[in-house]
């Protein structure tokens, strides 16, 4: 089983119902061939299995098998189709159990995200360190030595360019445009965060042109911690409305801080609106996600395995703020 495989069973897991994870390269679900039994409803005998690196699909009350392409098709036709164009991408020829058909490529007018005028994070020796520490990809952001003497290139946003200092920018894109960037303090500085936009009708949110929104998105806090969950957003001061942005199905992830005020507030209002919302493990300790992934967390499986939603949701926030 390799990372795409690893990825799509991720993004195709929403669609499985009691979808776990039971072990690496095991994952259970009741069966959408068959449907599963039909007497007991939380059965579930449906499997996807990694063999080298390869994933099949077995249920072992049809008896249906399948490679996970071909099992994709079956649940999800249009992400089968990114999943194989992945796969062609990465040179996979297929093999004796597992079959991916060669995409049909259309050819279109190429449309290019408007370039920053800034060295990546990964060109500068302190960026890069700084977020390699926290086992962060420093060629998702940029850097600049001067922050407000080049927000004002894009927007005057300064009036006073005395004191100026260094920042990590993390772009925020809209329909392959830049509309607005957050600069991250690298040193102690009163506001670790700023965020200028360059277009204010534009949506402040991290990472929109990176997700299929049809499909279950985690929208967390941060964009650094957003860069750790597949199909996933980050709040850059927006407002809770994230649907009028093509965002069908969110999962909010907020931070755990069962005594922060704001927070628990925010999870309540989240539940109340009808909203799938992720309620921490009590084991887990850590604040914020990317602290979880330092301690050595698998992120991923922790936040899918703890959404939860309405009656349950509730349930589950009370205990945890009682922390």
């Amino acid at each position: 089983m390799d990372l795409i495989d690893s990825k799509y069973i991720g993004l195709v897991s929403a669609k499985l119902s009691k979808f776990k994870k039971v072990k690496v390269n095991l994952y259970n679900f009741r069966c959408p061939i068959c449907g599963d039994s039909k007497k007991h409803r939380n059965k579930t005998r449906g499997y996807l299995y990694g063999i080298k690196t390869n994933t099949n699909f077995k249920c072992h009350n049809c008896g249906a098998s399948m490679s996970f392409s071909n099992f994709l098709k079956e649940v999800d036709p249009f992400l089968q189709k990114q999943y194989a164009m992945e796969k062609f991408k990465e040179g996979f020829a297929g093999g004796r159990n597992f079959v991916v058909e060669e995409p049909e490529l259309k050819f279109e007018t190429p449309k290019f995200k408007p370039k920053l005028d800034l060295p990546k994070a990964s060109e500068n020796q302190i960026a890069k360190q700084y977020l390699e520490k926290r086992k962060l990809d420093p060629t998702k952001f940029y850097y600049t030595d001067k922050f407000k003497e080049w927000s004002n290139s894009h927007k005057h946003t300064f009036d006073d360019l005395t004191y100026d200092e260094p920042r990590i920018i993390i772009p925020l894109f809209y329909k392959n445009t830049l509309i607005g960037f957050q600069g991250r303090s690298l040193g102690p500085s009163k506001v670790k965060y700023i965020t200028v936009m360059i277009n204010d009708e534009a949506p402040k949110i991290y990472g929109l042109d990176n997700i299929r929104g049809d499909a279950p998105v985690f929208v967390t806090e941060g964009p650094f911690d957003s860069t750790l969950l597949l199909n996933s957003i980050a709040m850059c001061g927006a407002d809770g409305d994230v649907g009028k942005w093509g965002v069908s199905t969110p999962v909010w992830v907020y931070d755990n801080e069962p005594r922060s005020k704001e927070i628990t507030s925010r999870i309540s209002d989240t539940i109340d609106r009808g909203d799938s919302v992720v309620i921490w493990p009590t084991s887990i300790k850590e604040k914020d996600i990317n602290d979880m992934l330092l301690a050595g967390h698998d992120v991923q499986s922790i936040v899918e395995s703890n959404i939860y939603k309405g009656l349950e949701a509730n349930l589950k926030f009370t205990t945890w703020k009682r922390i």
